[in-house]
């Protein structure tokens, strides 16, 4: 099963980013080999209002059965239910840290999006 999280960096040691559709890169880990490959997000970090659901089409088209974040958004998160890719989240610590939590069963499955739409946060 190939499981992305949103990462501050390109390994299993980088911190997990608490945004989804602007996150720095998605760390993909197939936890039936282990292997790890890095989805760079810099063109969709600079999308005015699509960076969610963009990256979620990346990671569907990657074959990601399931991704790991701090918050996500409404539009991300039915562009993945509807690929039924499950969404989970974590509030800190490494990428590393955040798959082993997921492969011992400690992280619940999201039900519904845990933030606002982009365009719906007012500045403070």
């Amino acid at each position: 099963m190939k499981v992305a999280v949103t990462s501050q960096g390109p390994d299993l040691e980088s911190q997990v980013d608490p945004r989804f559709g602007r996150a720095p890169c998605f760390v993909v880990v197939d936890t039936a080999t282990g292997a790890v490959a890095v989805r760079h997000n810099s063109l969709n970090r600079r999308t005015a209002h699509t960076a969610g659901m963009q990256a979620a089409g990346a990671l569907i088209a990657l074959d990601a059965a399931a991704v790991i974040t701090g918050s996500i958004g409404p539009k991300a998160f039915g562009t993945l239910r509807a690929a039924n890719v499950s969404v989970y989240t974590v509030p800190s610590g490494s990428v590393g840290e955040a798959v082993e939590k997921f492969q011992a069963g400690e992280l619940e499955p999201l039900v519904e999006a845990n933030a606002k739409e982009h365009s719906e946060q007012t500045c403070r």
